[in-house]
């Protein structure tokens, strides 16, 4: 198996996120389903301005009024970041001297600030586990992936069944 060294070779590009507004319930729902680590919160402008992880979906379930809570009470603010170039060595130093679990690589495009590509501990298990680069092909710059149509499509799809579950249940 060839070696890995840079963040772009092992990032999945596309990242989970939410508005502000967004309930706990639904933010904990997402990470589930994709199974991630984290979502990057965005502003009505589209800026990354914090992050709901798995660390703070649990410190808010040991809170009285989490039924109430929404992403924007929860969140870290700012976006734990690392560039694209550099190795993953030193991409894991970083995670573990922010004491973050993902991070990401952002883009800037007219002035908004937003995730592009995410970086987690679950990138870093996997290739260390990795027989062949087989096991890592749907990771990094290279991987295939769907259509921008089809991914919102399907993003679209799983928006109105998780609305459509959310206004059954109340």
């Amino acid at each position: 198996m060839a070696e890995r060294l840079l963040v772009r070779d092992l990032m999945t590009v596309g990242v989970a996120t939410c508005s502000p507004d967004t309930p706990i319930r639904d933010v904990a729902r997402l990470l589930l389903e994709r199974e991630l680590e984290g979502a990057v919160v965005l502003d009505r402008d589209g800026n990354a301005i914090g992050v709901v992880s798995q660390d703070e979906l649990v410190q808010a379930y040991t809170r009285d009024d989490r039924e109430n809570l929404t992403a924007e009470a929860i969140m870290r603010e700012g976006v734990p970041r690392v560039p694209p170039d550099i190795s993953l060595t030193a991409a894991a130093q970083i995670m573990r001297d922010q004491r973050v679990r993902v991070v990401f690589l952002m883009h800037n495009a007219n002035g908004v600030i937003y995730p592009a590509a995410a970086l987690s501990y679950r990138h870093l298990l996997r290739h260390i586990a990795a027989h062949t680069d087989a096991d890592l092909q749907d990771l990094g710059i290279a991987a295939a992936r769907k259509p921008p149509l089809e991914q919102f499509t399907e993003r679209r799809d799983a928006a109105r069944r998780r609305n459509r579950t959310s206004t059954s249940q109340e």
